[in-house]
């Protein structure tokens, strides 16, 4: 009976030691959190984004592309010069 009693405890034991392990890492990761709220934000002033080009719609196929290259012919917007000679 002693030995189960030893094994339990042991068990018992051993399973309170990873749980406070476990608690130590999760309260470490939030200290951490709390100084740099975003990891995946880099440092210094943020880039600032470019702005959106404007999407065109070809006359012939329908696709949308950016209006840097569009091909205008015959008054229509067009994505290639391919479709703008047809």
């Amino acid at each position: 009976m002693t030995r189960v009693l030893f094994w339990l405890a042991l068990v018992f034991l051993v399973l309170f030691a990873i749980r406070s392990k476990i608690r130590g890492m999760q309260q470490r990761a939030r200290a951490q959190q709390q100084q740099q709220p975003n990891p995946f934000a880099p440092p210094g002033r943020p880039q600032q984004l470019p702005d959106a080009e404007l999407m065109l719609c070809c006359a012939h196929c329908g696709v949308y592309y950016p209006a840097s290259e569009n091909v205008q012919a015959k008054g229509h917007d067009y994505c290639s010069h391919a479709h703008a000679t047809l």
